[in-house]
């Protein structure tokens, strides 16, 4: 099958061990590092739905919502607006590249310390803000802080899991993530309902408190055997690979680390041996699946959850509450990836997610288009309302169970160690600056393009579903150093990958050593 790229069970390694009460909660407390960016994710479209907030920092934005004949889907077209929430991906996108050094000099934990603490002085500098320059400057040291940690967690979460549930613990980030959105989605609406005018204050100061766990976490954290291999101490390494595989029988596991560590320690310019075409497979995939995850469109409904509701003529209490329902939907179908990914395949949930939002964009532009027309001039009845929020929540039901956990899985345990920071910090970057491109445009595209802006993101689910069918071979089970063998099977990368990229083969032959 073209589109396959499978590898028959025998052909990977097994390197046995199992899964210890160390490497959970280790691996538990790590994808706490996702807690920042979902409280972000979901708390910036309350805020700037707040009539209080706005009225402060973006008078002629709340001047226009209430006016009465105003056209429905320019309510919020603010360029200052978006700025507001787009700056802190612009800033992760910068940091990511200095957070690749820092872990793969200084290691993974000390990555997400620095992140946590940058993350807390500017959730600090939000929640005090008296003007929009306090209000970017705070979301820049944020996007900082988001920057680091998702560099750094995916990565750590990868290197510590045994490769048959590597794909369980790693979508424990997105699992965070998606708590956050939720919380963020509820204090939101708790605060809406302060008497006196700094409810918003306390939704962007909160964001504090999912710093203080990553940094106090971090604090706790283990380094992993890659990494300290990486860094030189291989005593230590062993020591914690035979810790966290629960047995003291790692001896072939740790030698293909250590293999791994030699090749990385001869490539002083990582960046520069990215680009060789030995990881051209790993590199398009760094860049095409963040690229693609942004332009799912999830974004437009995390963000502006309950700004796009209040377009679409939700009263205030509703928008909001429509954005908790769309949170707790998402922290909900995250556990079927959970449970799913190490038993079904990275592919098949790539492939079941993509058909279902394609489904439910074109369904919800059809909705949305009936109802308010090309004008933006009708309003919605109750039973559209419901029409609309259910196929919101199967679309991100959807999208919970597929791109958003693998969108951050899969790039964290393709790449061989030696480009794994490089190439970590390229899947970062991508997804930051289409997140910011998205949040910079979607009120302006949504203003523009109507309801044709569900159209245009379905389009885009459509191209990444036969992307994902064509180009992705599976991943599922196969240990983070062998990586390399379901390249070299596959039918369109294998002619990139040499011999002797393949752990423990002979360069000449390529047959594996005895």
């Amino acid at each position: 099958m073209a589109g396959g790229g499978f590898v028959s069970k025998g052909e990977v390694k097994d390197y046995g061990g199992k899964m210890t009460v160390f490497v959970l909660m280790t691996c538990l407390i790590a994808a706490t590092g996702g807690l920042i960016f979902g409280y972000d994710l979901g708390i910036s479209g309350g805020v700037t739905s707040m009539e209080v907030f706005l009225k402060k920092f973006f008078p002629s934005v709340y001047d226009k919502m209430k006016g009465s004949h105003e056209n429905q889907y320019c309510k919020f077209d603010s360029q200052l607006l978006t700025s507001f929430t787009s700056s802190l991906y612009l800033a992760a996108l910068v940091a990511s590249f200095f957070a690749s050094a820092t872990t793969r000099v200084l290691g993974r934990k000390a990555s997400m310390l620095v992140g946590g603490i940058v993350f807390l002085v500017g959730a600090a500098l939000n929640g005090a803000a008296t003007n929009v320059a306090m209000l970017i400057i705070g979301r820049i040291l944020l996007g900082v802080g988001v920057g680091f940690a998702n560099q750094s967690v995916p990565v750590y979460l990868s290197e510590m899991a045994p490769a048959k549930m590597r794909g369980a613990l790693n979508i424990g980030f997105q699992l965070a993530i998606t708590i956050g959105i939720l919380v963020a989605n509820l204090v939101n609406y708790g605060t809406s309902k302060l008497k006196g005018d700094n409810g918003w204050r306390i939704s962007l100061a909160l964001a504090a408190v999912p710093a203080l766990i990553m940094i106090i976490g971090s604090l706790f954290l283990p380094d992993t055997p890659n990494s300290l291999l990486e860094r030189g101490h291989a005593e230590k390494a062993k020591t914690m690979l035979q810790k966290i595989r629960g047995t003291n029988d790692v001896d072939e596991e740790f030698q293909d680390l250590m293999d791994a560590s030699e090749v990385s320690k001869q490539v002083e310019h990582p960046w520069r041996n990215i680009l060789q075409s030995r990881y051209r497979p790993q590199l398009v995939m760094a860049i095409a699946i963040p690229f693609f995850q942004q332009f799912t469109g999830i974004n437009v409904i995390m963000f502006y959850a309950p700004v796009l509701f209040k377009t679409l003529g939700f009263g205030d209490d509703a928008s909001l509450m429509s954005a908790v329902i769309t949170g707790l939907v998402n922290v909900v179908a995250t556990f079927v990836s959970i449970f799913s990914v190490d038993k079904k395949g990275r592919r098949f949930l790539f492939l079941e997610g993509g058909i279902q939002m394609f489904i439910c964009q074109i369904l919800v532009g059809v909705t949305i288009a009936v109802k308010f027309g090309v004008n933006g001039t009708g309003t919605i009845t109750k039973g559209f309302a419901d029409i609309v929020v259910t196929l919101i929540c199967i679309y991100v039901a959807a999208f919970a169970w597929s791109w958003g956990p693998l969108g951050w899985l899969v790039p964290s345990e393709i790449f061989p160690l030696e480009i794994r920071s490089a190439g970590q910090a390229i899947n970062v970057s991508v997804n930051m600056f289409f997140t910011f491109v998205i949040a910079q445009i979607f009120l302006t595209l949504l203003c523009h393009m109507k309801f044709g802006l569900f159209f245009f993101f379905g389009g885009f689910v459509f191209v990444m579903t036969l992307f994902i069918y064509f180009f992705l071979p599976e991943t599922k089970n196969v240990p983070i150093e062998e990586m390399n063998r379901i390249w070299k099977q596959h039918w369109f990368w294998g002619k990139y990958i040499p011999d002797e990229a393949i752990i423990g083969t002979q360069p000449s032959t390529g047959k594996a050593v005895a």
